[in-house]
C-alpha cells in the first residue's frame, strides 16, 4: 500500500487545538480546504516546539533576507484564527515525527508531521540498528507512515505560532507556590507539606 500524504498547499485553516477539559486535553493539528479537513493527535510539548522552532526559522528567515522576506515580525491580527477546531474531530494519526523548512523560491513554510511508527523489536542488535530501521522507514516515500504536509505563507506560520502557544498556554493555572498545575478537584502541594490545598 502506498504513503498516504495529507497535502495542504495552501489550506485555507491550519491551526493547533484541543477536546477536553484542562488537565485531560487532547491536542491537535488540524488543516482544512476544500471541503476536507484533516487532524491529527501530538503531544502538548510537540505543540510547543513546533510553535517555538517555527517562531525562530521565519526569525532566522528575516535575518537572513535583510528583512526582504515576505515574512511579518509578529502575528498579524487580521488573520488571527480563535475558532475552536471543526467539528467533529476524528484523528487520522498520532504525531511521532515532525519536520520543518523554509521554501525560499516560493517564499513558504513547509511543515510536515509524520504518524508515530512501531518497529519490530526482532532482529535489531543495537540501538544504531533501530535507528537506521526508524529512519530508513520515515524517509521512504513509498511504503512510509501517513504524513500530513502542509505549506504556509510567512504570514500563516505566524499566526499558527502565535496560537499555537495559546492554546499551550490555555490549560491549567499554576500553584502560586509550587507552579505545578492547580486540578479542579484541588491540588497536593508540595510547598504544604502535602496537605491538599482548595483553588
Amino acid at each position: 500500500m502506498s504513503r498516504q500524504v495529507f497535502l495542504y498547499d495552501p489550506p485555507e485553516r491550519f491551526v493547533a487545538g484541543t477536546v477536553g477539559l484542562p488537565g485531560r486535553r487532547t491536542f491537535f493539528l488540524q488543516a482544512s480546504a476544500g471541503g476536507r479537513v484533516t487532524s491529527v493527535a501530538l503531544e502538548k510539548t510537540q505543540v510547543a516546539a513546533l510553535a517555538e522552532r517555527m517562531d525562530e526559522l521565519l526569525d532566522e528567515v528575516v535575518r537572513r533576507s535583510g528583512g526582504s522576506a515576505s515574512v511579518p515580525a509578529v502575528a498579524p491580527t487580521e488573520i488571527a484564527d480563535t475558532a475552536p477546531l471543526d467539528a467533529p474531530v476524528e484523528e487520522e494519526f498520532r504525531v511521532g515525527t515532525m519536520a520543518l523548512a523554509w521554501d525560499g523560491d516560493e517564499q513558504r513554510m513547509v511543515v510536515e508531521a509524520q504518524a508515530l511508527v512501531e518497529l519490530d523489536l526482532d532482529g535489531a542488535d543495537s540501538e544504531e540498528d533501530l535507528a537506521e530501521a526508524e529512519e530508513r522507514l520515515l524517509q521512504d516515500e513509498e511504503n512510509g507512515p501517513p504524513m500530513l504536509r502542509v505549506r504556509l505563507s510567512g504570514a500563516q506560520a505566524r499566526a499558527f505560532a502565535k496560537r499555537a502557544l495559546d492554546v499551550v498556554n490555555a490549560g491549567r493555572p499554576p500553584c502560586p507556590l509550587c507552579s505545578l498545575p492547580l486540578d479542579p478537584e484541588g491540588h497536593v502541594c508540595p510547598r504544604q507539606n502535602g496537605y491538599r490545598r482548595g483553588q
